[in-house]
């Protein structure tokens, strides 16, 4: 098998590529030669291959690795110019320096002293680690050498001189040398660098992650060196810098190798006497020598993460020793070495292969108190002898497969982790215990004995209990309880009165009361949620008077206990949770003693009103959520709260824009499915502003000042009128809809997106997709601008469903270029389409994710879970991956302490531990499936399936389904970003969405509004903008609103009721489509053919604009048109570029006219500043993106102008240029060519064009690239528009 690969000369020297043609036997040397060049692999770090290896080969091994498993398309992946970010080799001399970034050198004017005495000379001046070395002879380092320790020293500006440094050592016999540079840069750099050196304590060398072979040999120069880092690089043992010279070093202390790829354990470190901590981590050793006896200073060895199952005999002889790292080896027994070495006092042995453990074993080992033996696989431990354990006193046994555990041999045990095993039962004993971890497990009972008096902290989450065990009680300094997430029907008067209890969390249980408080206690935290609770006590306010927190949201309260039992209150509670329970308006007197009230979520009760004068009193709220109530009005006093920042009112009845926007800092206002109808604004709003949620309010609207006053908010989001009639809306929609909601919680930013499309393709399909970037925004908001693009390219070279869906995530994976390299997310793509063996049948949910997003089906009532949850907490068998290729998981069990995941998207740097390929799961839908919910993690650690399932059957609206989701995600504790998506699945028994005709007989409301008519001018026409549900705009501070005018305003012309009387055409699927002929539509039939291969989408970052209004009118002067958003000035629209380009190029144009225009378009699109970068462009990697199908939109999004707050998105609109208007002149001729054509099929005659349309536009020279290919029918034509999501950066 012959392919191509593209060698490249050393990009810092040449930029020349030398085309080399070799198979994937073929190794280096024969590629390169031996002497003259070699190459070097660059796979996040840059490394000398050597002769043998096989370029091609490794290339096609990480690409399997990956998950690519054809053949054919691992080579077309191969010499994809991408790829590039992730592995590439470059070709560069034998000679070339490795070491320009490890010192500065060059020749400069050298002094020596402060007095005049001596003379400046032209000198050589290096600096290299802690010290500056000036050559005696200039351009010679071949005669006396001076060195000037730098460590402790001083570097100063010389004033006197341009440019001009002086270096001081520490010291009584300090010496000083004064070097006048020749540029300002070389100043700076050096000014720098040196800066860095003399602010040392110690005499530390970091030369980490430089992709070095060898030592730099000026380093030998500086002698005070004692802490040499080295890690992640490629250190070889020859050489004059090998790691043979490192002995020279006479002071080193301590010594950093890890991540070295060495293979074998470096005999010579065992040479450097001095050595008092030594780290060979993640080396693939599987030795080690008995010459490790030599280093009687030793202190500190770390051999974690190779494959050592053994230990040599004479490290017992290293009598100082006393921290051994031994993780993620291969031990399956404790080495028995371990008891000579008794100054070790921890046994540091995660992710071994130890099955079983006799407590004998450990207590032989009398010197080790801390024993670390988590995901070891332990089936047992067990003491077969009476023998106590009295040295141990931290135990660490997490996720193991322990079925049953008695430690009461460990009689002075103060900390136990136990989390995520199997346990049943536990028996501990209490002496000393002071912390006992145990969440995730089968426990029925815990037993300890006798009772711990010092116990502080107790975790017993998420098990099977059913009752405390009487020993809780007795606990004399408990501070903190977690009983969450058990089968726990009451909570014992004692526990609740205790005098040491400062946070209990018991919600998730079966309580049906809590009992009355009998004096003062300290409890600071309360947590009863997703009980059954009716009441509280009475004396819990004025009892607790520490209480800061209380969450009792999802139980049946009909009222809260008073603050206080007299009008004076000492109530300290700051965040109070009281969502999804019966609570009614008289609540609100209640609350009016909590004046240090924070945060108050009252969401989803019976709530039709809130006191006014009790709102005013609660001056110190900062967060405010009534949604889900009755609500009418929100008080105008809620002005008093000046410290208001969020204001969540969604799913209410509320007419009246509250006065909330004289705030000083108010941030979020989110009062989305009410039925406001205007708002009262003042003069000016509040900068610090930043969403405002208004979709939902159908009647809702708004005024050009408004809009103008609204132009600095970061999100706004507002419903975007259709033009469409009812008819109209219901002929044109697929069977199924969807809306989304998400909240950004404690975070500054939003690192969650969602790509949803309705109508996906050229058939009935869709597809929609949620991605959660943790903590970083451009993953995720990169995967919703191309996702759906790769997706679509992916079905026309497979389709089958693991096929083109890995391939969709691993070419995603590689698309996001530099900026997948450090930043991943979690990603789910749900794809519904009908099988391709059969068009007509039934239609199939494929769903793929990584990470932790996830997908939930409800069917017949029931959740359906669609996805795989990637955490090394869930799945095992990735665990045993990720532990295989020895991979560090710290201690919060993430991969190198930086993800939980072991599949993201992006985070390539953790390769091969973390990989981008995707669990895929197709799943048959039928008439019994009602939704589909899609979550990111934080939305399904506090919502259960059947509890989400549940909250959307009770609402039914998407929209409003999607914003209880988060809403109750919130209340129940979480402080991340949420994202919810529900999609509503309308599927008939047979897949068919045709509903029967509507009978002339029955009533019928008042005729829909009248559309301009649009005459398409034949089949060949682009496709049609398909239409979603919910059609959401979102405008931010990047563009004012009242840029959003002109050409929204231009596609609408003036209306009049149409003289034929719009019959409301029958619903038809696409089992059994309209006839239509020549693109003439057929009587009763509704639709047009779509362009093959055009799917519509979330719009990119690549911006259109236009600064002057193009309908030649100032919307200041005319009236504003019914549902256009307009006032006369720009229009700044983002569309969806890549979608675009993509419509041009699929399929064969049917004419050389149709060529030709074509042609044209991609010409525009290449001259559009904005898209021009899509043609023929440089990457940032040095590579070029040819002009083809799918162009890479990342690097558009990545070097796009900086937002200070994101971007946004705005329907796009039809230009008044491009629609096809015809002519009054044309009239009759058209109307006969049309009458002459339907008469093929007996169709009725074309209705009447509108006299307003009078503008003589026909011969406009460009196609409408963006218009609706829409086909005059038996009614208005509908104008349908492409549903616009966005989220603020």
């Amino acid at each position: 098998m012959t392919q191509r690969t593209d060698i490249m000369h050393n990009p810092n020297s040449l930029h020349i590529a030398q085309l080399t043609y070799c198979t994937t036997p073929i190794p280096t040397y024969l590629i390169c030669g031996w002497h003259c060049y070699t190459i070097f692999l660059f796979l996040l770090s840059c490394r000398r291959l050597d002769p043998s290896e096989r370029p091609l080969q490794m290339l096609y091994d990480y690409l399997a690795a990956m998950g690519y498993t054809e053949p054919i398309r691992v080579q077309q992946e191969a010499a994809n110019s991408d790829l590039s970010c992730l592995i590439r080799f470059y070709k560069r001399p034998v000679n070339a320096d490795q070491q320009e970034r490890t010192l500065l050198k060059g020749v400069f004017s050298v002094r020596k002293g402060k007095t005049q005495l001596h003379k400046w000379a032209e000198r050589q001046v290096i600096l290299c680690g802690t010290c500056l070395i000036v050559a005696s002879v200039k351009d010679s380092l071949t005669g006396k050498m001076h060195i000037l320790p730098l460590v402790g020293g001083k570097v100063e500006e010389v004033k006197r001189r341009q440019h001009c440094l002086m270096f001081s050592s520490a010291g009584s016999q300090a010496q000083t040398y004064f070097v006048n540079f020749d540029t300002l840069a070389d100043y700076q750099r050096w000014h720098r660098q040196a800066s860095k050196v003399v602010s040392q304590t110690v005499s530390l060398v970091d030369l980490s992650c430089y992709s070095l072979e060898a030592v730099p040999e000026y380093l030998f120069y500086s002698q005070d060196v004692t802490h040499l880092n080295l890690r992640h690089n490629f250190m070889s043992l020859q050489g004059p810098g090998g790691l043979l010279n490192l002995p020279r070093f006479s002071q080193l202390k301590s010594l950093n190798l890890s991540h070295n790829r060495l293979g074998v354990f470096p005999e010579c470190t065992c040479e450097i006497l001095t050595l008092t901590e030594l780290n060979l981590s993640c080396n693939n050793l599987h030795t080690v020598p008995v010459q490790i006896g030599n280093l009687q200073s030793l202190q500190t060895l770390s051999l974690d993460g190779n494959h050592l199952s053994s230990l040599p005999e004479e490290l017992g002889g290293l009598s100082q020793l006393n921290s051994l790292g031994l993780s993620f080896n291969n031990f399956s027994h404790i080495p028995a070495v371990l008891e000579r070495l008794s100054a070790v006092d921890k046994l540091a042995m995660a992710g071994n292969r130890v099955k079983s453990l006799e407590l004998c074993t450990l207590a032989r080992m009398s010197h080790l108190k801390n024993i670390d033996l988590r995901l070891n696989g332990l089936h047992w431990l067990k003491s077969v002898s009476l023998e106590t354990v009295s040295q141990v006193t931290q135990l660490d046994l997490r996720d193991n497969y322990l079925d049953s555990l008695d430690l009461s041999s460990v009689c002075n045990l103060e900390t136990l982790h136990c989390q995520r095993n199997q346990l049943g039962t536990l028996t501990l004993s209490g002496f000393t215990l002071r912390m006992l971890h145990a969440s995730s497990n089968r426990l029925t009972t815990v037993n300890i004995y006798p009772v711990p008096n010092q116990l502080t902290h107790m975790d017993l989450s998420q098990n099977l209990l059913e009752y405390l065990p009487d020993w809780v009680c007795d606990c004399r300094k408990i501070e903190m309880l977690d009983v969450m997430h058990n089968l726990l029907s009451e909570l014992p008067s004692r526990l609740l009165n205790s005098l040491s209890l400062r946070k209990l969390l018991a919600g998730n249980n079966r309580l049906q009361r809590v009992s009355d408080l009998l004096d003062h206690i300290p409890l600071e935290a309360l947590d009863l949620q997703h009980n059954r609770l009716a009441e509280l006590p009475e004396s819990l306010f004025y009892k607790a008077l520490n209480l800061k927190y209380l969450n009792v949201s999802a139980n049946a309260l009909e009222s809260i206990p008073p603050s206080s039992p007299s009008e004076e209150s000492l109530s300290t509670l700051q965040e109070l949770y009281l969502t999804g329970n019966n609570l009614n308006e008289n609540c609100g007197a209640l609350l009016v003693g909590h004046q240090n009230l924070r945060v108050l979520h009252i969401a989803y009760n019976q709530l039709l009103s809130f006191p006014a004068s009790k709102l005013s009193k609660l001056e110190l709220l900062e967060e405010l959520n009534l949604s889900g109530n009755k609500l009418k009005t929100i008080p105008s006093t809620v002005s008093s709260c000046k410290r208001l920042h969020t204001l969540i009112a969604h799913s209410n009845h509320i007419t009246v824009f509250p006065e909330i926007l004289n705030l000083p800092e108010i941030k979020l206002v989110d009062l989305s499915c009410n039925e406001l109808t205007e708002i009262q604004l003042p003069d000016s709003l509040p900068a610090t502003l930043q969403e405002l949620d208004l979709t939902g309010n159908n009647s809702l609207m708004l005024e050009h000042k408004t809009l103008n006053l609204f132009s600095h908010i970061t999100t706004l989001k507002l419903d975007q009128k259709s033009t469409t009639t009812a008819g109209d809306s219901q002929s044109a929609s697929p069977p199924w809809n969807h809306s989304y909601s998400e909240m950004s919680g404690q975070r500054n930013k939003l690192c969650v997106s969602v790509l949803a499309v309705d109508r996906f393709g050229d058939g009935v399909e869709a597809c929609y997709g949620i991605f959660d970037g943790d903590r970083n925004e451009e993953v995720p908001r990169l995967l919703q601008c191309t996702m759906g693009d790769v997706l679509c390219e992916e079905l026309q070279h497979s389709s089958i469903d693991n096929v083109y869906m890995c391939n969709t995530f691993l070419t995603s994976h590689r698309k996001l270029g530099m900026a997948g390299q450090k930043l991943g997310a979690s990603a789910l793509l749900c794809y519904i389409h009908h099988e391709p063996s059969d068009p007509g049948g039934y239609f199939s949910l494929t769903v793929a994710n990584v990470g932790t997003c996830q997908a939930v089906l409800c069917r017949d009532g029931r959740p359906i879970p669609l996805s795989k949850v990637y955490s090394l907490e869930s799945c095992t068998e990735e665990m045993e991956r990720v532990k295989l290729s020895k991979a560090i998981i710290t201690e919060d069990n993430k991969v190198s302490g930086v993800t939980c995941c072991s599949r993201l998207l992006g985070c390539s740097y953790l390769s091969p531990w973390v990989l981008p390929k995707p669990w895929v799961h197709t799943k048959p839908l039928c008439s019994q499936d009602e939704f589909l919910i899609l979550g990111n993690r934080a939305l399904f650690e506090r919502v259960s399936y059947q509890e989400a399932v549940c909250t959307v059957q009770a609402v039914r609206d998407p929209r409003a389904a999607a914003k209880k989701l988060c809403s109750l995600a919130q209340s129940y504790g979480c402080k991340d970003n949420i994202e919810a998506a529900v999609v509503s699945l309308h599927i008939a028994e047979d897949s068919c969405t045709c509903e029967p005709p509507v009978s002339t007989t029955e009533p019928r409301g008042p005729p829909p509004a009248p559309v301009p008519v649009t005459v398409t001018p034949g089949p060949s026409d682009p496709a049609t903008l398909s239409s979603s549900s919910g059609i959401v705009s979102e405008f931010n501070s990047e563009t004012s609103a009242s840029e959003v005018g002109s050409e929204a305003g231009s596609t609408a012309s003036d209306e009049h009721p149409s003289s034929v009387p719009a019959s409301r055409p029958e619903r038809r699927c696409s089992l059994h489509p309209a006839t239509t002929l020549c693109g003439i539509m057929v009587p009763g039939s509704v639709g047009a053919g779509t362009h093959p291969g055009l799917f519509q989408r979330q719009p990119s970052c690549a911006t259109f604009s236009s600064n002057h209004s193009d309908n030649g009118l100032d919307s200041d002067d005319e009236a504003p048109l019914e549902g256009v958003i307009s006032n006369g000035s720009k229009l700044e629209v983002e569309v969806d570029i890549h979608c675009c380009a993509f419509q041009l190029r699929s399929g064969a144009p049917e004419s050389p006219k149709d060529l030709d225009l074509e042609k044209r378009e991609i010409a525009d699109l290449k001259k559009s500043p904005s898209t021009c970068s899509l043609f023929g462009k440089k990457l940032s990697n040095g590579s070029v993106v040819a002009p083809e199908d799918s162009h890479n939109l990342i690097e558009v999004a990545l070097e796009a102008p900086k937002k200070k707050s994101g971007y946004f998105t705005a329907p796009a609109q039809q230009d008044p240029e491009d629609q096809l208007i015809v002519p009054p002149s044309l009239e009759q001729e058209v109307r006969e060519q049309l009458r002459g054509q339907s008469l093929l099929v007996s169709a009725p005659p074309l209705p009447s064009i509108p006299p307003s349309l009078k503008d003589p536009v026909w011969d406009h020279p460009h196609p409408p690239a963006f218009a609706s290919n829409l086909v005059p029918g038996p009614g208005p034509a509908p104008i349908l528009q492409q549903e616009v999501y966005d989220t603020a950066l």
